[in-house]
């Protein structure tokens, strides 16, 4: 039975191993402690337990000639992933990968000032969290020289799905910009971003960076007030820039500092994806469905 290995087993990565499994692979995961081990083993997956926030306590992880998928998050702070760091300390000739797919953010590319971003568009970021994973794609890449392994990033947009709508934000009354006031923003529903994760690791050639999109261009606003009414709440308030500035957590204003409208021809055309979800209102309806 082919082995493969899922870093960071949450909801995206319990997705995918659930596919493979189905497929007849062995997927081995980790899980941060015994408890979350035990989930996982529950649903048939080999857990290994350990954190990837120091070095000491890094497990030893077995991924030689395996698809490797990376979805562990950075952690939160500082401009260096050090999980990541930690975890290619581990990598070696003996343990070395066939093939790893690679999680980042769309993040990467800085605000764009909402033109158009192709994957030929240079890396330009802008927080600390962008700059984070900028160091996990060089860490990945010097490895990848380093060992001959093949390497595929996925710069992906945000995520939405079942379990990962923003109901509480909305219902804790935080506002959003006023229209005209917000730059372009992109998402990816959870179910295309598995089906994107599995295509990447069978089709795409070692080197290739995909945007990760559903092509829908649209604000913030929009998504929150489309999430209010998929939910029947009220719409947020709305509030000029100026005033987010004094209200709005530093996090969330970031975000919304940043427009770029992503490219996801490649992804279409290179991976031959036909989005399952092409627009956040067919999403939704199927988040509606899943519940």
């Amino acid at each position: 039975m082919k082995i493969t290995t899922i870093i960071g087993c949450g909801d995206i990565g319990s997705r995918v191993g659930k596919i493979l499994l189905e497929q007849g692979y062995s997927v081995q995961v980790t899980a941060k402690d015994e408890e979350r081990a035990a989930d996982l083993r529950d649903k048939g997956f080999l857990p290994v337990v350990g954190h990837f926030d120091y070095q000491e306590d890094t497990p030893e992880i077995d991924v030689h000639g395996q698809q490797v998928f990376y979805f562990m998050p950075p952690q939160g702070g500082g401009k260096t992933d050090a999980r990541m760091l930690n975890f290619c300390r581990k990598l070696s000739a003996e343990n070395c990968p066939e093939k790893i797919v690679y999680i980042s953010t769309s993040g990467v590319y800085g605000d764009c000032g909402g033109e158009v971003v192709t994957e030929e568009t240079p890396v330009n970021p802008q927080t600390a969290r962008a700059e984070r994973r900028v160091s996990a794609e060089n860490q990945l890449r010097e490895q990848s020289d380093r060992l001959g392994f093949d390497l595929v990033i996925l710069r992906v947009t945000g995520i939405y799905g079942p379990g990962r709508l923003p109901v509480a934000r909305i219902m804790q009354g935080h506002p959003v910009l006023l229209p005209g006031e917000g730059g372009y923003t992109n998402r990816i529903h959870a179910l295309d971003l598995v089906q994107i994760c599995l295509a990447a690791m069978e089709r795409a050639d070692h080197g290739e960076i995909f945007n990760v999109s559903d092509g829908e261009q649209s604000t913030m606003t929009d998504y929150f007030n489309a999430v209010a009414d998929y939910s029947e709440l009220p719409r947020p308030k709305q509030i000029s820039l100026a005033q987010a500035e004094k209200e709005m957590n530093p996090l969330m204003l970031s975000y919304l500092k940043e427009s770029r409208q992503m490219d996801n021809s490649k992804l279409l055309n290179k991976l031959g994806i036909e989005l399952l979800y092409p627009t956040l209102k067919s999403g939704l309806q199927a988040c509606r469905e899943e519940q």
